[in-house]
């Protein structure tokens, strides 16, 4: 059983319970909901990892819900590293890169991608691109990278705006 499974992330993210306000809005939209959900799970939980780890992707969410910035997404990420077993000095080192510490070098490469893409997505061209090529990233990892920040901008988002309306219910 996977974590996308057992919670859905967006309740767990805001901390929305079953019998609120909130709870019920998002029912009368379970498709939305559902969604959101698969796409957690077909993004950081695939039955195919194709090369890039499920502690690489959580590793790639956390730092582009600290980009955002999100502290509730970034927590979240956080906990599902530490329940991956990731080491706490490779989460620091991605919190804080490229100054945190030393990462794998295909992590090196992928970190100032999710970077780019998460402030200056207009930027991100054919040089960038390459680079991930270089460090040895095909073409099927580098469009999970970027529907992972894609993804990660949208908890964030949805995530705020449940927040505001958890805090009108209250």
């Amino acid at each position: 059983m996977t974590h996308a499974d057992t919670a859905d992330a967006i309740d767990a993210i805001v901390g929305i319970t079953p019998d609120s306000r909130v709870a019920q809005i998002r029912a009368l939209r379970p498709d939305a909901a559902g969604y959101a959900q698969g796409s957690y799970a077909a993004l950081l939980e695939p039955a195919d990892e194709a090369g890039l780890g499920r502690a690489e992707r959580a590793l790639i969410a956390l730092r582009a819900a600290l980009l955002a910035p999100s502290r509730a997404v970034a927590a979240h990420y956080r906990e599902r590293l530490q329940s991956l077993g990731v080491e706490a000095t490779t989460i620091a080192a991605v919190e804080h890169f490229p100054e945190g510490g030393a990462v794998s070098p295909q992590l090196a490469a992928i970190l100032p991608h999710v970077e780019l893409m998460t402030l200056r997505p207009h930027a991100a061209g054919r040089e960038a691109l390459e680079a991930l090529e270089a460090a040895g990233l095909s073409a099927r990892n580098i469009v999970s990278i970027a529907q992972l920040v894609a993804f990660v901008s949208y908890q964030v988002r949805l995530a705020a705006g449940l927040r505001l309306l958890q805090e009108e219910q209250q």
